[in-house]
């Protein structure tokens, strides 16, 4: 679970990695056999019975600096990502972010880009707010009407969507299956986990390489792990074999 990509010395919430820290993070995947893809393309090769050497990548909140940063550097590791974008703030500012620094989001010229990189498209809902609390019409324009635009951008389906600051329940993650998703990620979502609760790993500046090994290690202990396919979820949707690769 990515978000920024740039150079900084102001982050209060952890969410921006350095060129050269996700370029390292990149080739210590490679150099174990592992291929960062998007998360639908995990989800379908691991249900075909292949991917073991995947590993989902994803990218949320659709900043700006995944064009500039990020994709030059998954495509030089030869990787593909999932970014999670917000239709409804294109162009626009991480203002959810009260301590800052305010930072570009993706246009709409971006996420076409992106996607002509061969990365997939996702929704993180329409203008980044907590879905747990809100009525029944407004999830409707997070879930439902973010997908329809982000395919009325792209000419393509948007398979996932992403809670914003991870938070789900099982009213949300039902709204999002019944939106026509086909999966989504949180980050520890517990004993909801399945395919529209799948639980992720953040990744920092601080993540060097012994780092991201204790963090593999300790994924399947700190996460709950989605067990075998076509399992009933709690969430209302259904397992897969994946075992787990925000703001």
């Amino acid at each position: 679970m990515y978000h920024s990509v740039a150079e900084h010395t102001e982050d209060p919430y952890g969410v921006t990695v350095s060129p050269d820290r996700l370029d390292r993070q990149l080739r210590w995947l490679r150099r174990r056999g592992l291929r960062g893809v998007g998360v639908g393309e995990l989800l379908r090769e691991r249900a075909a019975g292949r991917g073991a050497r995947l590993v989902g990548l994803t990218f949320d909140d659709g900043y700006a600096d995944f064009i500039g940063e990020a994709v030059p550097l998954l495509r030089r590791h030869d990787c593909t990502a999932t970014v999670f974008v917000l239709p409804g703030r294109l162009g626009g500012g991480n203002e959810w972010d009260p301590l800052g620094p305010r930072k570009p989001l993706l246009t709409e010229a971006g996420v076409r880009a992106a996607v002509g990189a061969g990365m997939e498209i996702g929704s993180h809902g329409m203008l980044h707010i907590e879905l747990t609390g809100i009525g029944d019409e407004a999830l409707r324009r997070e879930t439902e009407g973010s997908r329809r635009l982000l395919e009325e951008l792209t000419g393509r389906p948007v398979p996932g969507f992403c809670y914003p600051y991870g938070t789900v329940d099982r009213r949300v993650a039902r709204a999002v299956r019944a939106a026509g998703y086909e999966y989504a990620c949180a980050i520890d979502p517990g004993p909801l986990t399945g395919t529209y609760a799948l639980p992720r790993v953040h990744v920092g500046e601080a993540d060097t390489a012994w780092r991201l090994y204790a963090k593999r290690l300790l994924h399947p202990l700190r996460r709950r792990p989605v067990p075998g396919p076509a399992a009933p979820s709690a969430a209302g949707g259904f397992r897969t074999g994946l075992t787990g690769a925000g703001r």
